[in-house]
């Protein structure tokens, strides 16, 4: 590795990318991580360090967020293959974090015995992560530490999540890492077996029990809207009456419904021009869209459902137009009345808005999602008190990968819906995207219901355990009752405050032990 130690880098990150759903070869994926580690430990200069850990970060990030590139086949207005540029050029940007970790360590622990060396590391990649996913709007997708989340019945290692927060367990997957590496390394088989023993135990230990359900029945859709046709006005009434008929299984009980993002083509606000509503599927007229929406859930029914809202204002001519967007979830009762609105706040760049649009335009780049006019962010993470149908929190799509920005903590809510389109997200996107709403659950301690248009739809208990899912590609619904909540966890109460403590304390301790070991010994 030593020769060629760039290629090596790239090697490793490729592997250890497959550590993530839906491969989730986290054996291969921390052995590949081990690697990684001695080959910055091992880089003569800085120099060295810096491009190890950008290449490695590169290869990695690319493979694993090469969901992106399907994105580009689902619009018109840019040629697909951009979509296989657009992943590695996103990458020279996303490397820049790992690169600076491995820089980090080197300049910190370059001398330090192989453990502390593995310490710092790991306190240097919390502190850069946790960097990657807050600074300009961030993208954590995805986070290191998602490679040691167990299937679906289990939580493996992230069940430390509530004490660490994703960004520090992140850097306990370094450590872990680290102490294959080094004991490799130095020929300690019999204790490296052990410690890979005891990785592999928490893996696979099982989750604890269930948890009891709270009182609040849902029935939660995924009525499979292919993206080919979810913008089709002639597949409007087709998606509907799938949405009807999945719906209507307990009408006549109290109960939530959940719908996904992008379920419903109509505008259901007043006061938008008339020419807004002409492709309703209701006969043009917002009342009676709701109305109808009423009919279908029942009257003792609450729906939540994703939908675009306008904003309305005067054009440059006069006549009045919409000059943004919001992409939002709105809360429906039984009687088409709008009880409460959420507006998502985290947006996809490139997709929900084009940074830059005065010299990005001009070029011929455009947003994914259709439309001319860019989305609005809403002011963050907010509770809908929905009454008996409990506190509901929202977070739209990629929102519920931002580990810290999910729940308002001043008004917590019962349960999280976490409405999703999926279909842009290729083969790699949707089981990731699962994967990370788990984690949120098992991070906040609370219950999480993902409906999606093309899968993966769940119900995530509080303890990341799902208990139901919709497969890709299907047409159903789950009926049942929303798992109660837990407690606060640390990490609820702290948030990235507990992140930045442990990198601190990582960092810390790889520095002060081996002077205070030395010192001891001396004194001896």
């Amino acid at each position: 590795m030593q020769r060629r130690p760039a290629l090596s880098a790239i090697a490793l990150g490729l592997i250890a990318a497959c550590a993530y759903p839906p491969l989730h070869l986290w054996p291969l994926g921390l052995v590949a991580l081990a690697g990684f580690v001695w080959l910055i430990h091992t880089a003569p200069d800085w120099r060295g360090a810096l491009w190890r850990g950008w290449w490695f970060g590169w290869a990695h990030l690319t493979l694993a967020n090469n969901w992106i590139a399907t994105a580009f086949t689902h619009q018109a207005k840019m040629p697909e293959v951009l979509g296989w540029a657009a992943v590695p050029l996103l990458c020279v940007y996303l490397a820049i974090y790992p690169a600076l970790a491995a820089l980090a360590s080197h300049l910190l622990a370059r001398r330090a015995p192989s453990w502390a060396f593995g310490l710092v590391l790991a306190g240097t990649w919390t502190l850069t992560e946790w960097a990657r996913g807050t600074f300009f709007t961030g993208y954590p997708w995805p986070p290191l530490g998602l490679m040691l989340l167990g299937g679906w019945e289990t939580q493996g290692l992230a069940r430390y999540l509530p004490f660490f927060g994703t960004y520090a367990l992140s850097g306990l997957t370094v450590f872990l890492a680290a102490g294959l590496a080094f004991g490799l390394a130095e020929r300690r088989y019999a204790a490296t077996g052990g410690f890979a023993a005891l990785i592999a135990a928490g893996m696979l230990f099982p989750a604890s029990a269930p948890r009891p359900n709270s009182d609040i029945r849902y029935t939660l859709v995924q009525p499979y809207l292919p993206q080919s046709e979810i913008n089709d006005p002639a597949k409007f009434d087709e998606q509907f009456a799938r949405l009807t008929a999945l719906s209507a299984g307990a009408r006549d009980q109290s109960r939530i419904v959940l719908w996904p993002e992008s379920a419903v083509p109509d505008y259901l606000e007043e006061g938008y021009p008339e020419r807004f509503y002409l492709q309703m599927t209701a006969g043009g007229d917002p009342v009676v869209a709701r109305r109808r929406i009423g009919t279908v859930i029942g009257p003792q029914s609450t729906l939540l459902t994703g939908v675009v809202n306008l904003d309305i204002a005067p054009l440059a001519h006069g006549t009045l137009g919409a000059v943004s967007a919001r992409n939002s979830v709105m809360a429906i009762d039984g009687a088409g009345q709008i009880k409460a609105q959420y507006a998502k706040a985290h947006l996809v760049p490139y997709g929900e808005y084009l940074p830059m649009r005065p010299l990005l335009e001009p070029l011929g780049i455009s947003r994914l999602v259709a439309g001319s006019i860019d989305y609005l962010p809403g002011p963050g993470p907010g509770t809908l008190d929905l009454g008996e149908h409990g506190k509901a929190g929202i977070q739209i799509c990629y929102e519920i990968v931002f580990s810290g920005e999910v729940v308002d903590d001043a008004n917590r809510p019962d349960y999280v819906f976490n409405p999703s389109n999926d279909g842009w997200f290729g083969h790699w996107g949707p089981p990731q995207h699962l994967a990370q709403a788990r984690m949120r659950a098992i991070e906040e301690g609370l219950p999480v219901l993902r409906s999606t248009t093309t899968g993966i739809s769940a119900v995530i208990d509080a303890n990341g355990i799902v208990r139901g899912a919709i497969a890709r590609g299907k047409a159903d619904a789950l009926e049942g009752f929303v798992p109660a909540a837990k407690p606060p966890t640390l990490f609820a109460r702290a948030g990235h405050w507990l992140t930045l403590a442990w990198a601190a304390l990582l960092i810390a301790l790889g520095l002060a032990l081996p002077r205070a070991l030395a010192l001891a010994r001396a004194r001896s």
